[in-house]
């Protein structure tokens, strides 16, 4: 008798950590879904089999040591596999349309192209809204020096006369901002860098 027990305790242990997962990660999982999926009802189901996903994980004994990571994880890979799906199908080899000189078009000369894949568009999303909240993270001194020199590409020189702080100060406060900023980044990077 003692058997079954036991087994309704954990099943009972388990539900009850389900639970508090969800309810702890959902507002914020249901957010970063909602932001780089446009359809609600495909945000909706992308949340739905993450939360599927985790109840499945548990059920069958996997260890999952940071759930609230291990859930934006999936997120992050079912988010791929919507854009994966909607990728356009290979052009037809019948043309679609004949130019005013004769010329017969296909689907590529109409369509244009050359941008960036879907992966592609939602990768580098994804890592602009982390360097956004890597740059937050950082004391204002460094911050202040990494945006002015990388993004709006001023000098060192210009930067020391302008605000009468050296230049070794200023090149100290961008080393260690790159260093924060490629230690917060280096996740996102391995994440869609895997095979």
């Amino acid at each position: 008798m003692s058997a079954p027990l036991s087994i309704d305790t954990m099943t009972a242990e388990q539900d009850q950590r389900i639970s508090e997962a969800i309810a702890r990660e959902q507002p914020r999982l249901r957010n970063f879904i909602r932001r780089r999926v446009a359809d609600p009802r495909d945000a909706e189901d992308i949340l739905q089999e993450v939360f599927f996903e985790l109840i499945e994980a548990y059920r069958m004994m996997k260890p999952i040591d940071q759930v609230g990571a291990w859930l934006f994880r999936v997120a992050r890979n079912r988010i791929i596999d919507l854009f994966r799906k909607r990728k356009p199908e290979a052009s037809t080899s019948d043309p679609v349309a004949v130019s005013e000189h004769g010329e017969e078009l296909f689907w590529e000369d109409l369509l244009a192209s050359s941008g960036p894949s879907p992966e592609a568009a939602y990768a580098q999303g994804v890592l602009l809204e982390e360097l956004q909240e890597a740059l937050e993270e950082l004391p204002e001194e460094q911050r202040e020096v990494f945006v002015a020199h990388e993004l709006e590409g001023r000098s060192f020189k210009e930067l020391a006369a302008e605000s009468g702080v050296g230049m070794n100060t200023l090149l100290a406060r961008k080393r260690y901002a790159v260093r924060h900023l490629r230690r917060r980044l280096q996740a996102i990077h391995d994440e869609f860098t895997k095979e």
